[in-house]
């Protein structure tokens, strides 16, 4: 009895072995899918079946395989249950998908906005420190007499100007006098490229703390001298002197060292107002005007053409993924990293200055960008890590372009050329943002400029004179 007891339980046992399933171990505790745990639920349902069989005779039948699943039944069971999970999923990719083209559209939607609103920013970035500077230079033209008499010249202007010369022989003078400027701003913009080539970088450093050091100790001095003379204002020794040192050691610890943005931007912002000053006093008035068209020209040339010079200065930046120098550009630090605007360098100024530019900017954080790190901080004062950039020489330009406009017209024709140069620099930053590369800021912005002087001194203001004789009022 006992033996065949046995033996049946041994035949159960063999039998149980023989319809049971190879169960795969359970799987690492990580995320696992829809359809893994489906299938473990079925192993586990299989499992408990087997555990709940009825023992030999204790079934309906009464037989060893009474009440217990087949193989072909689970295999059929693991079928059902994995068409089940495939459908499931399916659904649940089905409802993803679409959750995920829901998620871009709205990314797109605040993508455009955002490119909207830094376009915005990147603009009013950029209108506010040049209406700063243009605002310094006319209000100087306008008080200081110093800078509107033309006793002296720069010494690679030599051909001179009189009212005792025709036009002709005048505008003869202007062109050799500017293509000499044009000649000293190419060598020297040369000669810079080859020292950042060439990873020359204490030569260029000692170059620009020499030319800063002569602007903020000595030109500023000049400039407070004659603001002070010109108001009748009085000013002790000793105060001037501690006031000139503290201005020109904090001006060179903010550029050429460390220190808050914002502060380095005054800076820039009153070095571009002494350059244009001393070239708006040295340079004879039709050179002046000629330089402005051909410095454009040069511009352009300079940035866009294949081997121009300013063209490589920015290759080799970006390549070796660098900043250019503070004291040659002006940064926003907006959310556009690496807005590149290319610009000239000033024609060398009494101390041989030529402040170049870097270029203006390209979105950050999507693919038309160069560097696509993410935005973030946005209402943080930090250092520059991008932003919109434009030369010292632009805003030099356009504030010598004011300032003439300032010395021989009225209000209507100053404001005419602020208006033409703030269109400008909007157009520009508008085709920036189609074609997506480095632009020169000057041609555009100096050419409406001229157009918008021209057109005002010599039409809208003599028709306005003759209507305000005759009480005609608009």
């Amino acid at each position: 009895m006992s033996s065949n007891r046995k033996n049946s339980l041994t035949s159960n046992s063999s039998n149980e072995d023989a319809n049971e399933p190879l169960l795969q171990e359970p799987p690492s505790p990580e995320r696992r899918t829809r359809q893994e745990h489906t299938e473990e639920r079925a192993d586990a349902e299989a499992v408990n079946a087997r555990q709940n069989a009825p023992t030999p005779g204790g079934g309906p039948g009464g037989g060893p395989d009474a009440g217990r699943m087949t193989r072909a039944q689970y295999e059929q069971m693991r079928a059902q249950q994995a068409a089940a999970a495939q459908h499931a999923g399916l659904l649940r990719n089905d409802s993803l998908r679409g959750q995920r083209r829901l998620t871009r559209e709205e990314y797109e939607r605040e993508e455009k906005l955002r490119e909207l609103k830094y376009g915005a920013d990147a603009i009013l970035s950029l209108i506010m420190p040049v209406s700063v500077t243009l605002i310094i230079v006319i209000s100087t033209i306008k008080s200081v007499a110093f800078f509107t008499t033309h006793d002296t010249q720069l010494p690679y202007t030599p051909m001179t100007e009189s009212s005792d010369s025709s036009a002709a022989e005048n505008f003869g003078n202007a062109l050799i006098n500017v293509a000499i400027v044009i000649a000293i701003v190419v060598c020297m913009t040369m000669f810079l490229v080859m020292l950042y080539k060439y990873s020359c970088y204490r030569v260029i450093h000692g170059w620009l703390i020499v030319v800063s050091m002569m602007l903020l100790f000595i030109i500023s001095y000049l400039y407070v001298d004659q603001v002070l003379d010109a108001h009748n204002l009085a000013f002790d020794w000793v105060s001037m002197g501690l006031l000139i040192w503290n201005f020109g050691v904090g001006g060179m610890l903010a550029i050429h060292w460390k220190g808050p943005l914002r502060l380095q931007q005054i800076y820039n912002v009153f070095i571009s107002s002494l350059i244009a000053l001393l070239l708006i006093k040295n340079l004879p008035n039709i050179t002046a005007w000629v330089l402005l068209a051909a410095i454009s020209v040069y511009d352009l040339i300079a940035v866009l053409c294949p081997g121009g010079p300013l063209k490589q200065l920015l290759e080799t930046a970006q390549e070796r993924e660098e900043q250019l120098f503070p004291a040659l550009i002006y940064s926003s630090a907006m959310a556009w990293p690496l807005a590149l605007m290319a610009d000239v360098g000033t024609p060398p100024s009494a101390e041989n200055s030529t402040a170049q530019s870097e270029p203006v900017a390209q979105p950050a954080a999507t693919q038309r960008a160069v560097d696509t790190s993410p935005v973030e901080n946005l209402d943080e004062e930090e250092e520059d890590t991008g932003g919109v950039k434009l030369g010292l020489g632009d805003f030099i330009f356009y504030s010598v372009l004011v300032g003439l406009a300032a010395q021989d017209g009225d209000w209507s024709t100053i404001f005419a050329c602020y208006i033409g140069i703030v269109w400008g620099l909007t157009c520009t930053l508008f085709i920036l943002s189609v074609f997506q590369k480095a632009l020169p800021a000057l041609p555009i912005s100096v050419f409406f400029g001229i157009i918008f002087y021209f057109s005002t001194s010599l039409l809208i203001t003599p028709c306005m004179d003759v209507l305000a004789l005759k009480s005609v009022f608009i």
